[in-house]
């Protein structure tokens, strides 16, 4: 397994928007999104927003490049796995254009979210980088952790685990 740090990821996206249709967009999740917005953790895969049982142009030429790279790739349904909080789109963050593809960091919230759920100490990690650079606050993420929460059962989410996680997250501020 070869940790891909911000540099092969700049160089995949580029790989990608040089062949894909014009106006192609992509949002991206998880440890490689971090790296991007400035996280010193190098990651072993790219997440990203898609659904692997259903491909798009875009994932299949995505799949090739990242194959030719040794990039491991990965399709994120997210809206599976966590509620999607409201707005999510209206704060993506943009990384950049790369060709034809517009990349995003899908909503740091539900970022945030995702890692809380699963709890590795490389999420909170990650929910700690979050936090410091202000990318998003305490007091919403605890707002969406109650609304999550509250639909647990729906998600297969673990709900005292996530406030166990979030207070985890609180006491290393």
């Amino acid at each position: 397994m070869t940790l891909i740090g911000k540099t092969r990821i700049e160089a995949f996206l580029a790989a990608v928007g040089k062949q894909c249709q014009p106006a192609s967009t992509l949002f991206l999740l998880g440890g490689g999104a971090l790296e991007l917005l400035g996280g010193a953790r190098p990651t072993i895969d790219l997440d990203y927003v898609g659904n692997d049982l259903q491909p798009s142009g875009l994932q299949r030429l995505m799949i090739q490049v990242a194959n030719e790279m040794q990039i491991e790739l990965e399709a994120v349904p997210i809206a599976e796995f966590v509620p999607v909080p409201a707005n999510a789109r209206k704060r993506a963050i943009l990384v950049g254009e790369f060709g034809n593809l517009t990349v995003y960091i899908f909503d740091p919230y539900t970022i945030a979210l995702s890692k809380l759920d699963r709890g590795f100490d490389t999420d909170i990690e990650d929910v700690l980088f979050l936090l410091r650079n202000q990318l998003i606050t305490v007091e919403q993420l605890t707002r969406f952790v109650d609304t999550a929460v509250s639909q647990a059962n729906r998600f297969d989410l673990d709900a005292t685990a996530m406030y166990r996680h979030l207070e985890i997250v609180r006491q290393s501020l």
